[in-house]
């Protein structure tokens, strides 16, 4: 009897032993595994920001199906990406029917956005759209509409909703650390979609008034009406003022290339400077208080000045969610984590419906050349 009480504990404690000494790996293996993968239907290929998706390592993500019918569009991806042709439909019915997706991501003009929405709505799947949000205030209070409607997600994706120096610019506001905010400016844009280089299709859409709502104005004046309308934590303005220009009417003869936008509000001003005419690639923001300012070079760079006597210094943005970081990874949340997209959030549609609505008033602006009151569109 107590030989075999003997053998048997002997045979525990090596068991023990042998467990402690697994690798690590092979748990965090097990836990990977666990892991629920999001099943996205992407919808559109005529929008070059898709890339950002196909080019993502990550695995919780997986491509399920994609609705595209440009040819051309369709022969580049699947080149560049070794797509099989199982994963190509011609309708939004074909990919939900058959390809069962959780979520639609939409890479295509911002004119059909909402036809997406209406699709997909009502059948429970949650959209994320790249920004814009719509060509008109009216279409975006339509997708609004179906959304609630149906109590479906919608998320309105701008890549300056992934930078640390976002954030960062909004922690420093709320410290204080250069007094109270009086002036927002928002340098955004590039030298020009055919300079640098965007593919035929996207410039196809992208330099349509209709199919785009603009040119320079929707392209790249969305980014600071966004992010003030956070910074501001919803307000709308009092005014909206707008000038547009074609600087070069010969590739752009359509749309502006060039656009300020003004915003009053009780307390601050806004400036959005949206160009196809910049020397450089740009998205960067300066904010002023009462007795400093923060300068957003990029995504991570950032300098801070918060006393004149102590003159500017660099400053480095702080670390931020991955969900923060990356838009499927936030999409993914949403879906399995059942996380909500908060009212001022950069992604809400309470920020983009008053996005929509600054750009529409600044169309009108433009083209009436006058300012107009908040009201105006009521």
């Amino acid at each position: 009897m107590k030989a075999q009480f003997l053998y048997t504990s002997t045979f525990f404690v090596l068991m023990i032993l042998f467990c402690s000494f697994l690798p690590n790996k092979s748990i965090a293996q097990v836990e990977d595994k666990s892991e629920k993968t999001l099943r996205l239907g992407i919808i559109g290929l005529v929008h070059d920001h898709v890339s950002w998706i196909f080019n993502r390592t990550k695995k919780d993500v997986s491509i399920v199906g994609i609705v595209e019918t440009n040819a051309k569009a369709i022969a580049r991806y699947q080149k560049r990406y070794k797509l099989h042709d199982s994963l190509f439909f011609t309708s939004y019915e074909d990919l939900y029917n058959k390809a069962n997706p959780e979520a639609v991501s939409a890479f295509n003009a911002t004119k059909n956005h909402l036809e997406v929405v209406a699709f997909f709505a009502p059948k429970k799947i949650p959209i994320m759209v790249e920004k814009p949000m719509a060509t008109t205030y009216e279409d975006a209070m339509e997708m609004a509409a179906l959304s609630k409607k149906h109590n479906v997600p919608i998320l309105i994706n701008y890549e300056t909703s992934w930078y640390e120096s976002t954030y960062e610019a909004k922690k420093l506001v709320s410290q204080n650390r250069i007094g109270t905010l009086n002036k927002l400016v928002f340098n955004t844009g590039h030298p020009g979609p055919k300079e640098i280089g965007c593919s035929p299709e996207f410039l196809e859409w992208l330099t349509d008034p209709v199919l785009n709502g603009g040119g320079a104005l929707t392209d790249f004046g969305c980014y600071g009406a966004n992010i003030s309308t956070w910074l501001l934590d919803g307000q709308t303005p009092l005014t909206v003022s707008c000038i547009t220009k074609q600087t070069k009417p010969d590739l752009y003869p359509k749309v502006d290339d060039d656009t300020t936008i003004v915003l009053e509000y009780e307390k601050q001003q806004v400036v959005i400077q949206a160009s196809w005419n910049w020397s450089h690639n740009r998205k960067d923001m300066q904010l002023y208080g009462a007795h400093g300012y923060i300068n957003c070079l990029n995504g991570t760079k950032m300098k801070l000045m918060e006393k004149e006597s102590e003159g500017e210094h660099s400053h480095t943005p702080k670390s931020i969610e991955p969900s923060q970081k990356d838009p499927f990874r936030l999409l993914y949340e949403v879906v399995h984590e059942k996380k909500t997209i908060s009212k001022n959030s950069l992604y809400s549609i309470e920020n983009n419906l008053i996005v929509s609505k600054i750009l529409s008033l600044a169309r009108l602006a433009a083209q009436e050349k006058k300012t107009l009151a908040w009201d105006y569109l009521e």
